[in-house]
């Protein structure tokens, strides 16, 4: 009778410790998920797989861009108000678009020589972005030149902007830089104003 208590005993024990092994297994491979913080622009969401993360460029207080509305290349989407806990991590998502007919060189053009797209932003005033998430780029090729892959934005992307903010109503003053083109020429560089509302609680 005791040996068959031990040998119990022991099924017992295997099938905790294969049970134990099964769960860890399964625990290490679930991907890791990084959430933003709740926004008035559709909440929490993972941060983009081929992301590419750089620091914002300074802007001086009061250097915004002004933009010619009738020859537009670039349409910020929002959010124009977000919520987040104050002084605590947070992620903004900045939603754009580029014209029709017309496409913008990426984070990382595939050519030195290109203008890549860059965020500058406002420093101080109570918000504090401490580094830019960027889409990567799709390739594109102009018809005299299909050959040639260029590294490109068209249609809607959109920048992750990781920030703290000091408790109250504040303002995130930003612009993208950019340069668009067509498919025959491009445009002279450009930046586009942004602004956002930060509501830190």
């Amino acid at each position: 009778m005791r040996r068959t208590g031990s040998a119990a005993n022991g099924i017992v024990i295997f099938a905790v410790v294969i049970a134990v092994a099964v769960a860890a297994a399964l625990v290490a491979g679930l991907p890791s998920v990084a959430f933003a913080a709740q926004s008035s622009s559709g909440g929490a969401a993972p941060q983009p797989s081929g992301a590419i993360r750089d620091l914002p460029l300074p802007l001086p207080r009061g250097a915004a861009a002004r933009v010619d509305k009738a020859d537009a290349a670039m349409q910020f989407l929002g959010p124009a108000q977000v919520t987040v806990a104050a002084h605590r991590p947070a992620v903004i998502n900045l939603r754009f678009r580029v014209a029709d007919g017309l496409h913008i060189n990426s984070h990382a053009p595939h050519d030195k020589y290109l203008v890549p797209a860059r965020l500058a932003v406002v420093e101080g005033g109570g918000i504090n972005v401490t580094k830019v998430d960027f889409p990567p780029g799709e390739d594109y090729a102009l018809a005299f030149s299909p050959h040639h892959k260029l590294s490109v934005y068209t249609g809607e992307f959109i920048l992750h902007a990781h920030l703290t903010a000091a408790p109250g109503r504040r303002a995130l003053q930003a612009e993208l830089r950019y340069q668009a083109c067509d498919m025959n020429a491009c445009r002279p560089p450009a930046a586009f104003p942004v602004t956002v509302i930060v509501i830190a609680k």
